[in-house]
Parts: C-alpha cells; sequence; structure tokens
C-alpha cells in the first residue's frame, strides 16, 4: 500500500474535531504519549486501530488514510446526481447518491463519469406495458462485456447486474424520467435520457 494514515492527518482531524491528545487518547483506549508520537511522526498506530481513529475523528478510514475529507455537496439528496463506482479488481459495483470515498480489493475507486453512447454501445428502449425493455447490442464475452444496467428517476435507481453468459438486455418499470446507464468494462460508462 502506498498511502498510510500521517501524523499530520491525525492531528488536523483531531483539531478540526476540537479534541485534545488526551482525549482522543481516553477514546482509543491509549496513552496521550503514544497519540503525540503519531502525530509528530515518531510513530504509527497500529492497524487495528484504524477504523476506532476514523470513528474518533468522524471520518472514513479511506479519508484518513488518504489524509483527506470529502464533502458531501448533494445536500438535496437527488437520485439524479447518483454517481456509481467500479472496482477494476473484482468489478464489484457501488452505487451512491452522490460522490463518496470508496475502495474495494485495496484499490481507491473514482466515480464513473458517464458519457453519451457511441454506435457500439447504444442503448435502446421501448415500452413494453408498464416496463421499460432495454437492450445494449454489444458482445458479451468475459473480456468484453456490458456488466450492468441502471435506470435512475429522480427518487430511485434499479440496477441490474449482467453476466457474460446472458445478453446485454432487462426490464425497469417505469416510474417517471430518469436517465438509462450501461457500463461496458472496457469503455466506460453510458448514459441516455428517458
Amino acid at each position: 500500500m502506498n498511502h498510510y494514515v500521517t501524523g499530520t492527518a491525525i492531528r488536523e482531524l483531531r483539531e478540526k474535531k476540537k479534541l485534545t491528545q488526551r482525549q482522543l487518547a481516553e477514546t482509543l483506549c491509549v496513552s496521550d504519549k503514544t497519540v503525540s508520537k503519531w502525530e509528530t511522526g515518531r510513530g504509527l498506530p497500529d492497524i487495528s486501530l484504524l477504523e476506532p481513529i476514523s470513528g474518533a475523528l468522524g471520518v472514513s478510514v479511506a479519508e484518513l488514510l488518504s489524509g483527506e475529507c470529502v464533502k458531501n455537496a448533494n445536500r438535496s439528496a437527488n437520485v439524479l446526481r447518483s454517481k456509481f463506482y467500479v472496482c477494476p479488481v473484482c468489478g464489484n459495483v457501488i452505487w451512491c447518491t452522490g460522490e463518496g470515498a470508496f475502495s474495494c480489493c485495496g484499490v481507491s475507486l473514482p466515480p464513473l463519469e458517464a458519457e453519451e453512447p457511441d454506435e457500439a454501445h447504444a442503448i435502446h428502449a421501448e415500452v413494453v406495458e408498464n416496463e421499460w425493455y432495454v437492450t445494449v447490442d454489444h458482445p458479451m464475452e468475459k473480456s468484453h462485456s456490458v456488466t450492468f444496467l441502471a435506470f435512475v428517476t429522480s427518487d430511485r435507481a434499479q440496477i441490474v447486474r449482467l453476466y457474460p453468459e446472458q445478453d446485454a438486455q432487462t426490464r425497469f418499470f417505469i416510474r417517471g424520467q430518469g436517465y438509462l446507464y450501461a457500463y461496458c468494462n472496457r469503455h466506460g460508462l453510458f448514459r441516455v435520457r428517458m
């Protein structure tokens, strides 16, 4: 791992929470001298303390390790501002109603930026009864496939995970206007307005 928690990050986060070294030490069941050693760079916290430290300082473990606080600017909780994160190692998909700090398989995940689909990633949708029948004409091989389709409206998200053995198709209940997303494991995230 390239990053480990720094003394500067612990000190800045502690001061932001208006905690003394003694108060933080009592919360963590360590001595205030131990906290002082961390903050001056003469020692590092044990890995078993990362979660308790992040909890006491009010940040995630990922934020503690990176030394950067992620501020939630998504005040209106509009689901249309959703972000998707995909692990490049295992393929896990994380959906969030705004930006966050996520990691998987030891990798820090950036939010995916959606693009207009090109000809090879065209998203087709037709109404069948009260549902969108969504298809993407795309190869479905292990090394190159559409791994999920999603329909996001202002109050909910529907996500379907796809696998190479399947066709790139699904159905979503029509629940107002929103965006249809398709994620290609080689070319990224594509989005169309519905």
